[in-house]
């Protein structure tokens, strides 16, 4: 595939003096945006929504506070772990993380811990458990292709029944036969039957190096929720006299071989020397203008994302579990995960009487649970709540629905080959950077984010960082780099995975 070639170096702008269009007030545009503003160079951060923070930010109703997803805090990279410490200070709370799988009226620690699995289990199932996994042992499903054989061969069909299956087909619609035992291997990397149960004899190792992610048992969270951390962000770009723009939707990109020219948001355009965007790589292709060549814009059909909606309903009851969530894997309920907002912080709530729980459900637009009214989400919510025996229906009071559109970047046979087609074309654009999850349609979590945009700006300010090779590439490094290797492999060993369709 052919692309204009861009102009010479230096010939693509006459401006004189450095200024940034930023796409998005998440955390990776927000970040990009106050590293600029520090060093001096003007931004303009164009956010859709009327709340920073992204997927990452905190919704509120009637004074109760709740995330889209709970966030944990929780990194190894020192530039990103100082930048939040710098944001929140003492508001930054330390919090015990405690959370369990629901499964036919039991509770499960997890991580699982085998004596505590034996209790919930009952004797018999324990001891057929127990069966199926010396089955599996000897007599592994071969070939290893899906997600199923590659759980089954390690706990034993029975355990993933109970401990695997209903959640992974709630969150990502993909029946468990269908996604790859690569991504298995990746999402469950280091934790099996054999470290389960040194962890539960020996303890969990004190070294965080020697922490697998999924045994992580304490975070930091703001006290307010990480919305808290993003408009105390915001404050500062301000601060520095750059600007945040609410309800200011990306319409169009104006471009020319060579550069992005402006930007077109709510009726208004924005000029800039650089860009930076962090909008859905589907919406950021059909938004070019003029139109780019035709293998660039059929690739927007090759992008497609897992939506999600959260029932946030408010009990008038004091306590109601201890968790900061829950895993629901009994599969008679759609609901697929329960967030306990007042277990991540106090302050969540505003009446100690009450509690508030975000129902979270994974759709796609447009389907039976998105078309939903919000008194249909309301009434379903409240009554899987109830026959969860969570919590009475005549407990809930009051509630509202918070649906957020793209919220996970879907890996299947088409995305790859539209990565390609895509970033063979970035180079005409010189002077655009994509980052952040939907950005780079990369499944993250905040604190990669946060890094791809803190070297989008550090490559205006005129450093030479490949993007890209911080989402693929362990071994990626330069001179004067910000973060040690070792802190890149367990960057990328942290960073959550997106299930892969069995190629057959």
């Amino acid at each position: 595939m052919a692309f204009p070639s861009p102009p010479e170096q230096g010939s693509n702008s006459n401006t004189t003096e450095r200024n940034a269009v930023v796409i998005g007030a998440g955390p990776a545009g927000l970040t990009a945006a106050l590293e600029l503003a520090k060093a001096g160079v003007l931004c303009t951060v164009l956010e859709s929504g009327s709340v920073p923070g992204g997927l990452a930010k905190t919704d509120e109703y009637k004074g109760y506070r709740f995330d889209i997803g709970g966030h944990r805090f929780f990194t190894k990279v020192r530039v990103v772990e100082q930048l939040w410490h710098e944001l929140m200070g003492d508001d930054f709370l330390e919090r015990r993380r405690l959370s369990r799988i629901y499964y036919r009226g039991k509770y499960f620690k997890y991580p699982l811990e085998p004596l505590d699995a034996l209790r919930g289990l009952g004797l018999w199932n324990a001891v057929a458990c127990g069966f199926s996994y010396l089955y599996a042992r000897l007599f592994p499903v071969r070939p290893e292709l899906t997600f199923d054989a590659w759980v089954s061969n390690r706990f034993g069909r029975r355990l993933f029944k109970i401990f695997f299956e209903s959640y992974t087909e709630k969150v990502w619609g993909i029946p468990c036969t269908e996604i790859s035992a690569e991504w298995a291997a990746q999402r469950i990397r280091g934790l099996d039957a054999i470290s389960l149960i040194k962890n539960m004899l020996l303890g969990k190792p004190k070294e965080k190096s020697k922490v697998v992610k999924t045994l992580i048992d304490s975070f930091h969270y703001p006290r307010l929720g990480p919305g808290m951390m993003w408009e105390k962000c915001v404050a500062q770009v301000e601060a520095l006299r750059s600007r945040v723009c609410y309800r200011s939707r990306v319409e169009k990109i104006y471009w020319e071989p060579g550069r992005v020219l402006a930007v077109e948001a709510a009726g208004r355009r924005y000029t800039g020397s650089h860009f930076i965007s962090t909008m859905p790589i589907q919406e950021l292709i059909r938004a070019l203008d003029p139109a780019p060549p035709a293998e660039v814009l059929a690739a927007a059909s090759d992008f497609r994302y897992r939506d999600f909606l959260t029932v946030a309903l408010i009990l008038r009851q004091r306590d109601v579990f201890p968790d900061n969530w829950i895993y629901i894997h009994d599969p008679s309920v759609k609901v697929g995960r329960i967030q306990n907002f007042k277990n991540w912080s106090p302050e969540m709530v505003p009446d100690p009487e009450t509690t508030c729980l975000g129902l979270e459900y994974f759709c796609f637009e447009g389907d039976d649970l998105w078309s939903r009214s919000n008194d249909a989400m309301r009434a379903l919510a409240t009554e899987e709540l109830a026959r969860l025996k969570i919590a009475a229906a005549d407990r809930v009071v009051d509630g509202t629905v918070v649906r957020e559109q793209k919220a996970y970047p879907i890996y299947d046979e088409n995305h790859q080959r539209g990565l390609k087609v895509l970033r063979d074309f970035l180079p005409v654009l010189a002077n655009l950077q994509l980052v952040g999850r939907n950005g780079m349609h990369h499944y993250n979590n905040q604190d990669h984010s946060m890094l791809t945009g803190l070297l989008a700006a550090r490559n205006i300010l005129g450093a030479n960082y490949d993007l890209w090779k911080v989402n693929v590439d362990a071994e990626y490094h330069e001179a004067g780099e910000i973060l040690t290797e070792e802190e890149l492999r367990q960057l990328e060993a942290s960073q959550p995975l997106v299930p892969e369709r069995v190629t057959r």
